[in-house]
């Protein structure tokens, strides 16, 4: 039996996106789980995509990273071409 998420297809993606970008920034997923206060085995699931990215996780992502929860959903967060590891955005050239 599978749970109603009400996140679209293209909002999840964004979410394990930025989930991902928060595990490579904080080192290992036990300490990312820590301060999202979930399973390892839960965000690592959810990053894969093996389960559905819920509501609550989508907030307490936002909560961790300092940004409202419509860029998280939406794929500002992590903005595009930030470098999980250090930080540094490309500037787009136009």
């Amino acid at each position: 039996m599978s749970a109603h998420v009400d996140l679209s297809p293209k909002e999840q993606t964004n979410v394990r996106t930025a989930l991902k970008f928060l595990r490579t920034r904080t080192g290992r997923w036990g300490t990312l789980a820590k301060a999202l206060r979930f399973s390892e085995g839960a965000l690592a699931n959810a990053a894969s995509g093996r389960t559905s990215v819920s509501p609550t996780l989508v907030f307490r992502i936002a909560k961790f990273a300092s940004v409202p929860v419509d860029d998280v959903l939406t794929g500002r967060f992590p903005a595009p071409g930030t470098c999980p590891h250090c930080g540094h955005c490309q500037e787009s050239r136009g």
